[in-house]
């Protein structure tokens, strides 16, 4: 199989005395779909935090893209964030004084894409998610599935090669969950991007490849899954 996209090998996080993570491991290669389950306080988030370069393990290797993520200064650690990473939040984590459509550019813009040509690749997003009619809303006059959506959207607007999604769908009914997780799915898959997300839903789980279980800071096992 080809190098994985990201992976970790033994890592060690403690926050002080209290440790999070206890020889955890992973593997996610180019389109594959992962869900990381277990109970609160396994470790999920702290393991996709060293994946995706928030924080840096005591000991262990993060590997991104065949770069040492754990030995790089923060501020590449930051830098490939952006360029190369999407992240989607439980609530969305939208900036509120912008529009849908302004929050979805954003990540362009930053890298130096013009505002028309940035406009139109967000829009174009918006559209297939179904939110186009809004994108020109502020983020307290959408619904909290529109938003959600929109955060989906600057996740991948830059077209990155991992998607990490930490309980996306924990604030949203089960009717608007469905659909934020088909549509992170299925363009996920159209573009090739790796997906991660955290979760302890099992119906969220089902829309998955594979699941790897967490407990107590440790990852114990890959199974099969999904529909």
């Amino acid at each position: 199989m080809n190098q994985p996209v990201v992976s970790a090998r033994n890592l060690e996080l403690r926050y002080g005395d209290t440790p999070a993570l206890h020889g955890a491991s992973l593997e996610l290669h180019a389109g594959e779909r992962l869900a990381l389950m277990g109970p609160s306080g396994s470790g999920k988030s702290s393991l996709l935090h060293c994946l995706a370069g928030v924080v840096a393990p005591q000991e262990g290797e993060v590997w991104f893209e065949g770069q040492r993520l754990d030995q790089l200064s923060e501020a590449r650690r930051s830098a490939l964030r952006l360029e190369r990473m999407g992240m989607v939040f439980q609530f969305g984590d939208l900036v509120p004084e912008l529009t849908l459509v302004e929050n979805v550019l954003l990540p362009l813009r930053i890298l130096g894409a013009r505002r028309r040509a940035a406009r139109t690749a967000a829009m174009e997003l918006l559209d297939r998610l179904g939110v186009a009619e809004v994108a020109d809303h502020r983020t307290g006059a959408v619904s909290g599935g529109q938003a959600q959506r929109a955060a989906v959207a600057r996740a991948l607007v830059h077209r990155p090669a991992v998607v990490f999604a930490d309980e996306p769908t924990g604030s949203l009914d089960s009717v608007t969950a469905e659909k934020v997780l088909d549509a992170m799915v299925s363009l996920t898959a159209e573009s090739g991007a790796a997906l991660l997300v955290v979760t302890h839903d099992n119906i969220v789980a089902s829309h998955l490849d594979r699941h790897l279980v967490m407990r107590d800071g440790v990852t114990s096992g890959i199974v099969g899954a999904g529909r």
